[in-house]
């Protein structure tokens, strides 16, 4: 039986699927993982992680027979694949089977910002709404002026979803591609000229910090950024000083830079709605996202090839 490190949180029914091939240990759980490694770390053949973990570089020098990591979530840039390439250890995703999930959480954010929602229910909730009247107008969701940074899957489906409010739709990303969008090849460019800057690009160093103050300060005091992307691609310290100084109109953010933690004042601040990274949290994506996950430990074990490997590591 192969031995699996897990060092993520894992469903009932992946965990169902996996103990009956696999001799899985727990990382997450062990009160000393060090000396655990230290002891057992040669007989791990497969890693089952996730987006938020990855697999550090001190835990895959520990395991010296590592023959593959399965990361449960599209992202994987916790995860050094210049190093599992050259060891010739592949890596897979679950890319596909979350993306109409993370599109609509986009849309929901946008929609939630725009007709500020959240005010509008804690104001229902609150009963002012009978002593105190009416809040002001909130802003109309139809034919705004969205930008994309990223259009991949997600980036795809959103625009799809988009379809139906008229949205004039822009994007930037690496290359011109075969769609009728307009394309921007700097992101500052294409602030200035959206309303919605929404960001879908990967986490990793080549987005790090690319939303800027200059970025922002483009996108404007009228201008609204979600984010379902990664955290590390906005600088928070920057999209805080833009929405303290007014230089900046609202945000809607499901990712952030230092998860679990959110700035206070992103929680507080009336422009600005958060959720705590759920953008693929429903019963039927975990689910789908999990089945895949574990088909491509299965599917290596059985046939030494992953069913959707990282583009990195597409030729292992």
């Amino acid at each position: 039986m192969a031995t699996l490190l897990l060092n993520c949180a894992i469903t009932e029914r992946m965990a169902a699927r996996l103990g009956g091939t696999f001799d899985v240990h727990k990382l997450r759980e062990m009160p000393d993982q060090d000396a655990w490694l230290a002891q057992h770390g040669s007989k791990i053949s497969y890693v089952l992680t996730d987006g938020h973990y990855g697999i550090s570089v001190e835990l895959l020098a520990a395991l010296p027979s590592l023959k593959a990591v399965s990361s449960y979530g599209v992202g994987y840039d916790a995860i050094d694949t210049d190093l599992t390439n050259a060891r010739g250890i592949p890596v897979s995703h679950t890319p596909g089977v979350l993306s109409e999930e993370v599109a609509t959480t986009g849309l929901m954010l946008m929609i939630a910002c725009l007709r500020n929602f959240p005010a509008q229910i804690s104001h229902a909730r609150s009963g002012l709404w009978a002593t105190k009247g009416q809040l002001p107008l909130a802003r109309t969701v139809e034919n705004r002026r969205v930008g994309i940074l990223g259009l991949g899957r997600i980036g795809k489906c959103l625009a799809a979803k988009l379809a139906p409010f008229d949205a004039e739709i822009s994007y930037c990303g690496r290359s011109i591609q075969d769609v009728d969008f307009r394309y921007y090849a700097d992101l500052t460019e294409m602030a200035r000229a959206v309303e919605v800057l929404i960001c879908i690009a990967p986490g990793g160093a080549e987005t790090h910090h690319l939303i800027n103050a200059d970025v922002l300060a483009a996108l404007g005091p009228e201008g609204l950024l979600i984010n379902i992307g990664r955290g590390s691609v906005v600088d928070e310290k920057a999209l805080v000083a833009a929405l303290e100084s007014g230089a900046l109109g609202g945000a809607g953010l499901d990712v952030f830079e230092d998860e679990p933690n959110i700035p206070q004042v992103l929680r507080d601040h009336p422009n600005v709605v958060v959720t705590p990274h759920i953008a693929s949290a429903t019963i039927e994506t975990r689910a789908a996202m999990g089945d895949l996950a574990v088909d491509n430990l299965l599917d290596h074990l059985n046939t030494g090839k992953m069913r959707t490997p990282v583009p990195e590591a597409a030729h292992l």
